[in-house]
């Protein structure tokens, strides 16, 4: 019978990584410069990985400090008892794998119980890859009971945050509410479809609320789509769309646009709230469009002062900015040699949003040395590398065999036809 592929192993890590704390104030607003960012590690401590082999060298992370002072970094320390870390694989091996990893925590609220100094703090911690994922983890601090109430005399409060720490000078998180992306920023072409990553997870202590997407664009921006737990579904739309159930069931919020066009452009905003808190990821798209390239007259040749000019159309193109360049090469030559002596017309903009330009390159017999190939060159953000369209410059003896050659098969042709109609007279 057939042979079942292994069961995959998996091992349980530390992953490490260094931070900055960003006070905010009592309104909730980041603090200006003068103190507002503190050095910080963010441990997630014994986090479920795949082992394919090389695990083999990683070691359980020990901190160093147990009683630290105000201007030591903040060691927040976190577990996935109740939520799973999203692209965990991802953030072990950034390192390795030449990544990036910006890491920031913010205060995102603070419940006091009573008037002790105990209370549970929550967090945010954004964490943002040069590949693109992004992820929130909004983490619950220590929580607070009675029997803490009563020992809150014992308890060793961060000197910074006046919270409680560990006995390893950690302040210990538990993770409550992720959402995450594997892309930041998107291109997509124009007139075609694209799906715009979101997904969260929730801890069984919260609640899904509502799921809404924004768009923002040059100063403006409005709702896209709208999903209230417990309403009746929002209405269809003929771009927009979310699957619901997916929503529901497994916690995936992605958007799918169809059709887009230059108007889609802009940053979207998946915004999930829960009964207590709300998340967000913005994902920045941006819509191109392949330039289509014409150069005219194909052949040519020039006699005695003749002077002509090739043009080189370039249309259906988006955003603004290209790049356009003529270049000639002879038998003679070994590489193309760039030309200077162009103008071109202003950038025009079509009604579905596209741009195009056009290009004129002068060339003269005084100057030309047929034969030769002259290149006009484009170069996009749409386009994986340059086009390239030639016009071939023949000397003029070509053009007069050219013609002769013509004249003489005419001739013939009048020949054949002219016997046949004699001979059937």
């Amino acid at each position: 019978g057939p042979v079942e592929a292994p069961a995959p192993v998996f091992r349980r890590v530390d992953i490490v990584l260094g931070c900055s704390y960003m006070e905010t104030d009592v309104r909730g607003l980041l603090r200006d410069l003068g103190g507002s960012e503190h050095a910080a590690t963010l441990l997630l401590r014994g986090i479920s990985i795949r082992d394919d082999g090389n695990l083999d060298d990683i070691i359980e992370y020990k901190v160093t400090q147990e009683k630290p002072d105000s201007s030591s970094p903040i060691v927040f320390e976190a577990s996935d008892e109740s939520v799973s870390i999203p692209y965990a694989d991802a953030l072990l091996h950034a390192d390795c794998e030449g990544e990036e990893v910006n890491c920031e925590i913010t205060p995102y609220s603070s419940l006091r119980v009573g008037e002790g100094l105990c209370h549970t703090s929550w967090l945010m911690a954004t964490l943002q890859l040069s590949s693109g994922i992004g992820i929130v983890l909004v983490l619950k601090g220590p929580q607070c009971s009675s029997q803490e109430m009563e020992k809150e005399q014992d308890t060793t409060l961060h000197p910074k945050l006046r919270i409680p720490m560990s006995k390893h000078g950690t302040l210990l998180t538990t993770v409550e509410f992720q959402m995450s992306s594997r892309n930041s920023s998107l291109h997509t072409h124009l007139g075609g479809s694209v799906t715009l990553d979101c997904h969260f997870a929730l801890a069984p202590s919260s609640s899904f609320s509502s799921l809404e997407w924004r768009k923002q664009h040059q100063g403006s921006g409005h709702r896209l789509f709208r999903y209230q737990m417990g309403s009746t579904g929002p209405a269809a739309q003929p771009k927009v769309h979310v699957d619901v159930e997916k929503l529901l069931g497994s916690g995936e919020a992605s958007l799918s646009l169809q059709g887009v066009s230059v108007e889609d452009e802009g940053t979207y905003i998946c915004l999930v709230s829960t009964s207590l808190h709300q998340a967000q990821h913005n994902i920045q798209l941006h819509v191109v469009a392949r330039p289509r390239v014409r150069v005219f007259p194909a052949v040519m040749s020039l006699e005695g002062d003749e002077a002509t000019t090739l043009t080189c159309s370039v249309v259906g193109y988006y955003p603004l900015g290209i790049s356009v360049s003529w270049t000639q090469k002879t038998p003679e030559d070994d590489m193309e040699i760039p030309l200077s002596n162009t103008h071109f017309s202003s950038h025009r903009q079509s009604q579905d949003g596209t741009y195009s330009i056009t290009s004129y390159l002068s060339i003269s017999s005084a100057t030309a040395q047929a034969p030769a190939t002259y290149s006009c060159h484009v170069s996009h953000v749409a386009l994986a590398e340059p086009i390239s369209v030639s016009a071939h410059l023949k000397p003029p003896e070509q053009k007069r065999l050219g013609g002769l050659m013509g004249a003489f098969i005419a001739t013939i042709i009048f020949i054949v036809v002219l016997f046949i109609v004699l001979r059937k007279r």
